[in-house]
């Protein structure tokens, strides 16, 4: 393989930045383009170079593999790295003119080619001063990764409360203390390492909050308890991070959830109860806590926008259904339903920071045109498998409970951005017309503010599958004609932009920007998910 072979690589977390080692390795020229300012994702997030601080690594598993990864890929002569470069739309081949090309020799590519990239380059999302470039590769490795999902309950739009991944990022990649007296709940070990962060960045945190009861969570992680010994790099993680607990004497409590906030202008104190196993309340276990802040995370929901706009097909259930929602459906080499497109991390399913290094790796080298009979590839096989095996074990261990929605009361908001409450959308159910997921979004406006449904949509769409009567509301969440079924992650511009840059031109990244070199073919590194 030579260097004429190009791919693009969206998201620089374990993932992505994977996904470009490997790539390199097979002699393909790359294409790393990242929101963020530096690679790493969450799980690696760094201080900014503006600090010129040690890294720490008291709880960072795998830090000088990942160094060294990030050195090889942003050092090399064929990698572009684009940082704070948002993908704000996907183009197809047949949308767009390749001049006076022979027609049969478009419509081959247009059928091999992935989509053409809209990018917004040189600052971050909400910055100014952004220019719109266009990027033609061709193979797309899509590492987008997930975002925290937080289930409503009342008060959880007050200042103080916090999502736990924003919570860690706040800790991890800024050392903002978001309180003196945090509360962290939710569901799903991420609770544990959020915690960590806290502590470590010098909050105090009063006690951690498992939704899940002593029996569910049990059940879910004892089973073929001989699967875990391929996962004991997260068993560490975890031990540091429950030691780490133990020396700061914070509780962590099993059964128990966060069902109301309160305060006057910003969260002054929950109330925590105990839960059944299907998340219900039990009557008369309501306490009191106070607290200047709370960090909340319920598990994660995989960014889709990019895969979906470029036709992929999902797989999975809706989410709260017993899983974690709706993800990327690939094959052996994490090839998609699209030619050309790949997808790798937590967009094909939860698993955590190695199986996605493993995932990564294995698209970057197929999608570079490596050679497939190589034993390392084998390898990152065997454990990416392992990672989705512990991807299932995580869903069953941590499920969403459907008794959840009794914590809601009809003027609890639902979608923070509009203030929509669970009043207006359980009227919107009601209706046989207005259950109709795009009625329901113009007649409630649940979806139509600045986060457009990342938050509130997933829970929308729960909502609905559980108080819609089905029978009624069939007829009208048919499509209409000619428009896709709708999704909460469909979405045409896929990142924020300004109308003026919208309307200003977009150039094309030419070859001299992307540091044209020949190499030589190597390998893929099977070490990918040693590193945890």
């Amino acid at each position: 393989m030579t260097a004429d072979r190009h791919v693009a690589v969206v998201g620089a977390g374990p993932a992505g930045l994977a996904a470009a080692h490997a790539a390199l390795a097979a002699g393909a020229r790359v294409t790393l383009i990242d929101s963020a300012e530096q690679p790493g994702g969450q799980y690696h997030r760094m201080l900014p170079e503006a600090y010129a601080a040690e890294h720490p690594g008291e709880l960072q598993h795998g830090w000088p593999a990942f160094e060294q990864r990030r050195r090889q890929v942003l050092t090399h002569q064929r990698c572009t790295w684009l940082p704070e470069t948002s993908v704000w739309a996907l183009e197809h081949p047949d949308q767009h003119g390749k001049g006076a090309e022979r027609p049969d020799r478009a419509r081959k590519r247009a059928v091999e080619a992935p989509p053409r990239l809209h990018l917004l380059c040189g600052g971050p999302v909400d910055g100014s001063g952004r220019t719109r470039r266009t990027l033609d590769a061709d193979a797309l490795v899509l590492a987008t990764g997930a975002h925290d999902r937080v289930l409503p309950f009342p008060g959880w739009q007050l200042p103080g409360v916090y999502s736990a991944g924003a919570a860690q990022a706040l800790a991890k990649g800024e050392r903002v203390v978001v309180g003196d007296s945090v509360v962290v709940a939710g569901s799903g070990p991420f609770l544990l390492p959020v915690a960590a962060s806290l502590l470590e960045a010098g909050s105090g945190v009063r006690e951690v909050l498992e939704a899940g009861t002593p029996g569910t969570v049990a059940r879910g992680w004892s089973g073929r308890p001989w699967e875990l010994a391929s996962q004991l790099g997260k068993a560490a993680e975890l031990k540091d991070c429950a030691a780490a607990l133990a020396r700061h004497r914070v509780p962590y409590r099993l059964g128990c959830a966060v069902v109301e906030a309160r305060g006057a202008g910003r969260v002054e104190e929950i109330v925590t109860a105990r839960l059944r196993p299907d998340w219900s309340v039990v009557p008369a276990t309501e306490r009191t806590v106070a607290v200047d802040a709370l960090c909340v995370g319920h598990g994660f929901s995989p960014q889709l926008e990019l895969p979906v706009a470029a036709g992929c097909a999902l797989r999975g259930e809706q989410p709260g259904r017993g899983g974690s929602g709706e993800f990327v459906a690939v094959d052996d080499e994490q090839r998609t339903s699209v030619p050309g497109v790949f997808a790798a991390g937590e967009i094909t399913g939860i698993a955590g920071a190695p199986a996605a290094r493993a995932e990564g790796a294995v698209a970057g080298w197929t999608a570079a045109g490596g050679d497939p009979s190589v034993r390392p590839l084998r390898v990152l096989r065997r454990s990416r498998d392992q990672g989705r095996a512990f991807a299932r074990r995580l869903a069953r261990a941590h499920p969403v409970g459907a008794g959840w929605p009794g914590w809601l009361r009809p003027d609890t908001v639902v979608c923070r951005c509009e203030e929509t409450d669970y009043r207006a959308l359980c009227e919107a159910f009601d209706s046989a017309a207005e259950s109709a997921p795009r009625v329901t979004k113009l007649g409630t406006r649940a979806g139509l503010g600045p986060c457009q449904a990342r938050i509130c949509g997933p829970t929308v769409t729960e909502l609905r599958d559980r108080l819609a009567d089905r029978a009624a509301a069939g007829p009208a969440e048919r499509p209409a004609e000619g428009l896709p079924a709708a999704t909460p992650h469909r979405r045409p511009i896929a990142q924020p932009i300004r109308l003026g840059e919208l309307a200003s031109p977009a150039t094309a990244l030419t070859d001299d920007e992307q540091h044209l070199t020949e190499g030589e073919q190597t390998r893929p590194n099977s070490e990918q998910e040693s590193d945890s």
